[in-house]
């Protein structure tokens, strides 16, 4: 069977090229409609992954743990003050903290304020050790290098960078000095945020050596889904406060400093569990009205999410009613065109097909023969509207600077759906050929 469709395919790529205008034009709706399905999925795809990638930037998906606990004017409320810094936190705590469910990264760090010094600059500025996941919660992106974690490697933001060796220099590569030791620039990066994007980085375990300190000062989670926060910054809670010993105390997390509810007067944690939503709104704000904002929108990152993906889902609908529109009428045409150009075909070939059948070919032969030059046209079709969707998403992305991505699955799909149309327009066709007289056939003239 397959010899017999290979050969068939053969002959049909020499009957499409005996009349190439009239084949060209009769392609052009599947080419269109193929051309749509591509440009259409790649603009979707590269939708969700712009929202996905501003989620991240936003950081409605990160909740921020840090070592001690002190809420400015938490007595005024009944919210239990603690220390400024505490050494309890430690890498275990984060070991612990991987396990929650909704958890998808975490990141253990340890800050200080030194000189960073070039070959010829020198800039005071916050140092952090920090572990390789951050630049993922972050979604850093890269200017040249990457953040490899070695002993002596560094990364800095943007910023950093400028001041250290100067606008549009690219330092990796280049040598700086912290303290007494010597590092060499892995990589830098572009931010979003003010205070990374003039921060250097270093690997965690030389930031600990640095600092001469075993435990961590902050903990960065990612959570799966931005929606989640909540519920994983309380989990986290409970879960330090059992490991801390802690978990005799009632409270529950709010995303305020302290941990506590208003009213509730415990003794304080010895660390701080914050959403970036809620330190987000309330940043800058008294302890009263910080706390009164928090007790009003408990679930202020689901509200953000939802209305995020709300924005996203209607733009998303959008534009998939519109090019799916485009690619299905254009297919339709198409495949009409196939299915007109099929039985012009099968009456210019009458004869042919009659001396076949005289000569003992089955009908089933003759449907098989005039079926694969349907699914060959539709195919080759299929191929030129791959080929002009990618430019088309190319394109977009190069005037527009929307983003856009195609998968092999995209395009596997796009090659099914030409070869569906012409399998189904060119089947009627295909079988009319398959019925027709031998005797009668041979005398058409």
């Amino acid at each position: 069977m397959v010899p017999f469709l290979l050969v068939s395919a053969q002959i049909a790529v020499r009957a499409l090229g005996r009349n190439r205008l009239r084949t060209g034009l009769t392609m052009l709706g599947v080419v269109i409609g193929v051309a749509a399905v591509i440009a259409m999925v790649a603009l979707g795809t590269g939708a969700r992954g712009s929202v996905e990638t501003s989620l991240k930037s936003a950081g409605t998906n990160i909740i921020q743990v840090s070592a001690g606990n002190f809420t400015r004017g938490g007595e005024s409320m009944n919210i239990a003050s603690g220390l400024g810094a505490a050494s309890t936190l430690t890498p275990e705590d984060a070991g612990a903290i991987r396990q929650i469910a909704g958890v998808q990264h975490v990141a253990g760090g340890v800050r200080n304020r030194a000189f960073v010094k070039s070959s010829h600059r020198q800039f005071f500025t916050q140092i952090r050790g920090v572990d390789l996941a951050l630049a993922e919660i972050h979604d850093w992106e890269w200017l040249g290098g990457r953040f490899e974690g070695g002993a002596n490697q560094a990364v800095m933001g943007r910023a950093a960078s400028r001041e250290l060796f100067g606008e549009g220099f690219d330092p990796v590569g280049e040598r700086i000095t912290i303290g007494n030791r010597e590092f060499v620039v892995g990589g830098y990066f572009r931010t979003n945020d003010t205070d990374m994007d003039e921060t250097v980085f270093v690997a965690l375990a030389a930031g600990q050596s640095m600092l001469n300190v075993p435990h961590l000062h902050t903990i960065t989670v990612a959570v799966e889904q931005a929606g989640d926060a909540s519920r994983v910054a309380e989990a986290i809670t409970v879960l330090l406060r059992e490991r801390h010993q802690r978990g005799h105390q009632a409270a529950r997390a709010t995303g305020l400093g302290g941990n506590q509810l208003p009213g509730i007067m415990a003794s304080a944690d010895d660390f701080t569990v914050k959403t970036q939503a809620a330190a987000n709104v309330t940043k800058g704000l008294y302890t009263s009205v910080a706390a009164f904002a928090l007790a009003n929108m408990p679930k202020l990152d689901e509200v953000t999410l939802q209305e995020m993906s709300s924005t996203l889902s209607r733009a998303g609908s959008t534009m998939t009613a519109l090019l799916g529109s485009i690619a299905a009428i254009s297919l339709i045409v198409g495949g009409i065109g196939i299915m007109n150009i099929m039985l012009v075909s099968v009456t210019e070939r009458t004869k042919e097909i009659g001396i076949r059948l005289a000569v003992g070919a089955r009908r089933r032969d003759v449907l098989v023969q005039f079926l694969v030059e349907a699914m060959v046209m539709s195919l080759i079709g299929g191929a030129i509207g791959v080929a002009i969707g990618l430019a088309t998403a190319r394109g977009i992305t190069a005037v527009l600077d929307w983003p856009t991505e195609v998968s092999l699955t995209t395009v596997a799909s796009a090659f099914a759906i030409a070869a569906l149309v012409g399998i189904v327009f060119g089947y009627y066709p295909a079988r009319r050929a398959s019925r027709l007289d031998p005797i009668e056939s041979l005398r058409y003239e």
